[in-house]
């Protein structure tokens, strides 16, 4: 790799990176209002169909349609969109958005245990003591009196922790069990048609569908911009991984929690205590240690994913 092509593959990984964290900050303001989770699902996922039929399009590559393919979109559309979004969604309303980007993080301590126990990787000391930095982060949200701006919000970290596990869990899914021959992007068409597919009744039968036709303000705008910068950021790091390897491409992590506490800091006005700059040390730490190196030679699980 040149220095050139070097450099061009680093500002890209910063760009897909501040654009996913700026998702957190725009998801906090798109709940702003009280819209509930699955009327934002059902939209998020409608455009991001959109989007990806456009990709496909210009790709030449359709979706196939068999019963291993179906069941695969399923799977990675309760897994890797309802039921983490359901959770982020409800949890980001009542926790600062900062807080969300740091605990997103987790995923690859989470997807190593999970890894361990499929068999996929075996266990290594240093990843072990990656998880055990992890762990040592999250009790430094949960047992300082002065770590939250409010204790109320405790109640809320179990909630926060379900996308993390999600996306852990889906990444070793695909690790295990593959895609049915489906490459990145078309998984992410298929899962969002059935997604949005699953949403809709649920939305209406909860009387928690958005209607289009009401005044667009802050939060429709947001949920629009937050869907948009997901689809495409994703989009381009399938495209990073394939051009420089997942390796690289997963450092992508640390641009998004830093980033993503950035853009609330800007945009929300969110202030950390001391407790929570240590703690997103320490999960930073744990997700360096924990990330396998090239010469693993193991699969990449617990691939980055935003609200």
């Amino acid at each position: 790799m040149t220095r050139r092509t070097l450099a061009f593959h680093i500002g890209l990984l910063l760009l897909f990176g501040t654009g996913w964290g700026l998702t957190q900050p725009l998801t906090k303001i798109a709940v702003s209002t009280g819209y509930q989770p699955l009327g934002l699902i059902f939209w998020q996922l409608v455009i991001g169909a959109g989007v990806m039929a456009g990709v496909s399009l210009l790709r030449g590559r359709g979706l196939p349609v068999t019963r291993r393919t179906l069941a695969v979109c399923l799977i990675i559309a309760l897994v890797g969109t309802l039921v983490p979004n359901a959770a982020s969604y409800r949890a980001i309303a009542h926790l600062p958005s900062g807080l969300m980007s740091i605990l997103m993080s987790l995923i690859p301590m989470m997807a190593f245990p999970i890894a361990l126990g499929l068999g996929l990787e075996p266990f290594s000391t240093r990843r072990f003591g990656g998880l055990a930095a992890g762990l040592a982060g999250v009790l430094l949200l949960v047992l300082p009196e002065a770590s939250l701006p409010d204790r109320s919000m405790l109640a809320w970290l179990p909630l926060a922790l379900v996308a993390p596990l999600c996306y852990a869990v889906e990444g070793n899914y695909v690790s295990r069990w593959g895609t049915a021959g489906l490459d990145a992007i078309q998984v992410l068409f298929g899962a969002s048609l059935m997604g949005a597919a699953i949403a809709l009744p649920l939305a209406l039968a909860s009387g928690q569908f958005i209607s289009p036709l009401a005044p667009w303000r802050a939060p429709e705008w947001a949920l629009i911009a937050s869907s948009l910068i997901h689809v495409f950021a994703y989009a381009g790091y399938v495209w990073l991984v394939g051009q420089a390897g997942a390796v690289f491409a997963v450092q992508v992590s640390y641009v998004v929690t830093a980033t993503g506490v950035l853009w609330a800091m800007a945009l929300l006005g969110e202030s950390y205590s001391p407790y929570i700059w240590a703690a997103m040390g320490l999960i930073l730490l744990g997700v360096f240690l924990v990330q396998p190196r090239p010469k693993d030679g193991l699969a990449q699980t617990g691939t980055i994913r935003e609200t």
